[in-house]
């Protein structure tokens, strides 16, 4: 298969030319050489910039990232960290989804304003000390309670 040159990279893979060099310059991505002044990359860098966007989306920063590829660029993943950040997920799912319980209760909280709401005072209380814990906030499904 024939080498892409830096512009076929950035249309396959929907990442400007500039985030490219950025990556070339912080070691996640290399390329092969160059035809006239553009950067040429095998084409199993799209698999590598794949397994970027997964890592970004997962929340890895880039140099958490460039850990989990060996010198030769093959992935080595530990399977150690993929659970670690499996569990902050799961801390970040939580706090969000009493955050969404929490604005749905406030859209059908029935009293007269939220800041008579026994249960919004509270989320407030909570969002004033940094954290929701999940007893904070109304049953999903359920009647919002006061």
């Amino acid at each position: 298969m024939t080498n892409l040159d830096i512009a076929e990279v950035a249309r396959r893979s929907g990442l400007p030319a500039s985030t490219l060099r950025y990556y070339e310059e912080k070691g996640l991505i290399a390329s092969v050489g160059r035809a006239g002044l553009r950067r040429q990359f095998d084409p199993g860098v799209l698999q590598r910039l794949a397994l970027i966007a997964l890592g970004r989306t997962a929340g890895f920063s880039l140099d958490e990232i460039a850990l989990m590829f060996a010198p030769d660029g093959s992935p080595r993943i530990d399977r150690a960290v993929l659970a670690a950040k499996a569990d902050d997920l799961d801390a970040t799912i939580g706090r969000l989804t009493v955050l969404r319980d929490s604005l749905r209760h406030a859209a059908a909280c029935p009293a007269p304003t939220h800041m008579e709401c026994p249960t919004f005072r509270r989320i407030i209380r909570a969002a004033e000390a940094g954290e929701l814990a999940a007893g904070d906030h109304p049953p999903a499904g359920g009647r919002p309670r006061r």
